[in-house]
C-alpha cells in the first residue's frame, strides 16, 4: 500500500512538472505474482519452506490433539468430578490452550522470518533485472499491477515476460545469478 500511495505521488509529481518534461516521461508496468511463479529458484524456495515448516506443522497437530483430548476428558467425567477436580481440569485446559496460542505464534513468526529469507536471493534477482530493464528502456516509472495501483493499461507497456524471460535466460546478462 505505501509503494503505491509512493509510486501514484511520484507520478503525479512527474506529470505536474511541466509539458517538456511530461512527454519523456515513460511509464511501462509488470506483475509480480506472475514474475514470481516464473522465477527459477521460487518453487524450490517454496518446497524447501513446506519441507522445513512440516516438523512444525506437525508440532502444532500434536498440540491440537492433546487439547482435543483434555476437553474431551472433562467432558465425559463432568458429571462425576469433585468441583475442586473439574475447576483443576479446567484449569489443565485453559493453561493447555494458552500453551497452543503461545506456540503457535511462535511458530508462525519463525515460518513468515524463514520464507522472508528463503525468497530474498530470488527477490534480489527479480529487483535487478527490473532495474536493469529500467534503465536499459530509460523507463521513468515502473509499477506493479499485482500490487493494484494499475486501473487500466495498454498491454503493450507490460514488461512482465520481459523480465521473466531474462530471469529464465541461462545468463540474465549480469542482473544476478539465477537460483
Amino acid at each position: 500500500m505505501r509503494r503505491t500511495s509512493f509510486a501514484l505521488g511520484a507520478l503525479a509529481l512527474m506529470l505536474t512538472a511541466g509539458s517538456a518534461e511530461a512527454q519523456t516521461l515513460k511509464i511501462a508496468y509488470i506483475n509480480s505474482q506472475e514474475i514470481l511463479v516464473n522465477a527459477p529458484g521460487a518453487e524450490a524456495a517454496q518446497n524447501q519452506f513446506d519441507a522445513e515448516m512440516q516438523s512444525y506443522q506437525n508440532e502444532i497437530t500434536q498440540l491440537e490433539t492433546e487439547l482435543q483430548n483434555l476437553e474431551a476428558a472433562l467432558q465425559q467425567q463432568q458429571l462425576t468430578l469433585s468441583p475442586e477436580a473439574r475447576a483443576n481440569r479446567e484449569q489443565q485446559l485453559q493453561a493447555k490452550f494458552q500453551e497452543y496460542q503461545d506456540r503457535t505464534s511462535q511458530l508462525q513468526d519463525v515460518a513468515n522470518q524463514r520464507r522472508a529469507a528463503l525468497i530474498q536471493p530470488v527477490m534480489d534477482n527479480i529487483t535487478a533485472i527490473i532495474e536493469q530493464i529500467r534503465e536499459e528502456g530509460a523507463y521513468s516509472v515502473i509499477l506493479d499491477a499485482a500490487a493494484g495501483s494499475i486501473v487500466s493499461a495498454d498491454p503493450a507497456l507490460d514488461l512482465t515476460q520481459d523480465v521473466i524471460a531474462r530471469l529464465q535466460a541461462p545468463d540474465p546478462a549480469g542482473a544476478g545469478t539465477s537460483n
